[in-house]
């Protein structure tokens, strides 16, 4: 977030990769780690040592496993950090009703209650609160800059433990004039965001309530800090990441041979229906023979790609080029089977009453909310699909219904209704006519845009019975497109090697060059 130019909120010491990487935990866009995290470190003894080594397996130690997560830990940040625009650490929130958080609730009522006793007592006890005040000021000198030498002098000579320590035992401490100190200083630091929190600060009379909330806001301030620091560093790691990338995955290889075992499997499978897709036609009457069929290995890629935009993500595993980008894909994916729906609803709809309604675009606007709205969800499992579909044409008989009484034209029978629902209900069908139509038109929409050198600036024409959905398809095929050539920037080398091996039998070398592209 933006710091204005007369607070400070950028700590002395800026995270290194290993610093950075204690953060991926807290981040809610990274849950996936975990399961991507197997597909790298798992059973990798038992199998080669890489996608065209012929090398005997060799045994990988703890250590090795250890040092390829923490590469894979760090590589996926980067990558975040660089691709998504709004990423920012959050604090973690433990449910209200859950065990651990009522644990946590009575601990900290306990602490602070002691701390009441203490500062009532006759004669007081202020231990615990110099202590409370000596962890104070090593947060707020975390958040100085390097030339804040000023407020650093100020921070220390007022926060002297020791100082404190003598005032006490002659019962001399002012722990409110200390805490105001703490509250101004947090003043100065913070960012414009947390001003509110500090006037409340200000307003807060009970001197343990007002240590207790310090310790919340300077919570907010360290997430602060880490935010605005990982917003410094976006540009930087943005211009760096192919490179970053390619050799932190270089360095994970190195790590576990099997590294690449996914991603060889996800590529050869595209060969083989290339390689049978030429068989076909090399059989059909009036074909040429040709002794060997050829394929060209960026259409094999291209394939594999494709076929990302129909992945199972809760039973298959991703490609482990393709692990950073995991929760993107599948997010993609969903929204455009929601879209292929949509496209489908659209179609039927045009096809058996478009004579009556194709003079009325808000109608149709109309129709189109209401399927995206009944639609949302379905990639969850509680999700009916049938029973969706259904209330969907019930609510498109009622509102063209509804639209023709309006301009005093005669309503759809019961029987041109059931037909209508009918039909929509029947898209879920396996091979169902319509959907094989639309997702076939979509394939080629998404391969043409993996053709072009740059999806922003010309957009491949739009196939028809697609105009419906145009706006999001051309905005999901751009991110799709986006994905996939960040991915092929930094994975290239790897997939030469393994297409190389698979197309050409020849032994795929085992480590790439790291070398920044050209182009």
């Amino acid at each position: 977030m933006p710091f204005n130019g007369e607070k400070q909120c950028v700590g002395e010491d800026q995270p290194s990769d290993s610093d950075s990487s204690r953060f991926s935990e807290s981040m809610a866009s990274l849950g996936d780690y975990e399961c991507s995290r197997q597909s790298f470190t798992s059973d990798s003894s038992s199998k080669s040592s890489s996608p065209a080594s012929t090398s005997p397996p060799r045994v990988v130690t703890f250590d090795e496993v250890m040092a390829a997560t923490r590469n894979l830990s760090n590589l996926t940040l980067a990558h975040e950090i660089a691709v998504n625009e709004n990423f920012q650490l959050k604090q973690e929130a433990l449910p209200e009703n859950s065990l651990a958080g009522r644990v946590k609730h009575i601990v900290h009522q306990a602490f602070w209650d002691v701390l009441d006793s203490e500062l009532n007592a006759d004669p007081p006890e202020f231990e615990h609160a110099i202590k409370l005040f000596e962890e104070i000021r090593e947060i707020l000198l975390s958040f100085l800059t390097p030339g804040g030498n000023r407020l650093r002098n100020q921070i220390c000579e007022v926060l002297d433990t020791d100082l404190i320590r003598q005032q006490a035992e002659h019962s001399a401490v002012d722990i409110q004039g200390l805490a105001n100190y703490v509250i101004s200083t947090m003043g100065k630091l913070c960012a414009p965001v947390r001003d509110n929190d500090i006037r409340e600060l200000k307003a807060t009379g009970n001197i343990v309530e007002v240590l207790r909330q310090i310790f919340h806001v300077l919570d907010l301030m360290k997430m602060d800090m880490a935010n605005f620091t990982i917003m410094s560093l976006r540009p930087h790691l943005q211009r760096q990441l192919v490179q970053y990338e390619r050799t932190k995955f270089q360095e994970i290889l190195e790590e576990t041979p099997s590294a690449l075992d996914q991603t060889t499997e996800w590529i050869k499978e595209s060969v083989n229906e290339e390689l049978f897709s030429l068989s076909e036609s090399a059989l059909t009457p009036g074909a040429e023979n040709t002794s060997k069929p050829s394929l060209s290995p960026t259409l094999v890629l291209n394939n594999s790609y494709l076929k990302l935009l129909q992945w199972d993500y809760q039973k298959k595993e991703l490609p482990e080029t393709l692990m950073t980008d995991g929760a993107r894909l599948q997010e993609l994916t969903e929204k455009l089977n929601q879209l292929k729906i949509i496209a489908c609803l659209s179609l039927i709809t045009n096809n058996m009453v478009g004579a009556i309604t194709g003079g009325l675009p808000e109608l149709a606007n109309r129709l189109k909310r209401i399927s995206a709205v009944l639609l949302e969800g379905m990639n969850k499992e509680t999700f009916n699909l049938k029973e969706v579909l259904n209330s969907i044409g019930v609510q498109t008989c009622a509102e063209v219904n509804k639209t023709l009484m309006e301009r005093g034209l005669p309503t759809f029978s019961a029987e041109i209704q059931a037909n209508l629902i009918g039909q929509f209900s029947s898209i879920e069908e396996e091979d169902n006519p319509i959907w094989s139509l639309i997702d076939k038109r979509i394939k080629l929409y998404m391969k043409s845009l993996l053709c072009l050198p740059s999806p922003q600036k010309c957009m491949p024409p739009m196939p028809g019975g697609l105009a419906v959905i145009q706006q999001e398809l051309e905005s999901l095929g751009c991110q799709y497109a986006n994905i996939v050539n960040l991915n092929k920037q930094v994975y290239g080398p790897f997939y030469a090697n393994i297409l190389r091996k698979l197309l050409f039998n020849e032994e795929a070398m085992g480590k790439v060059d790291a070398s920044p592209p050209t182009n």
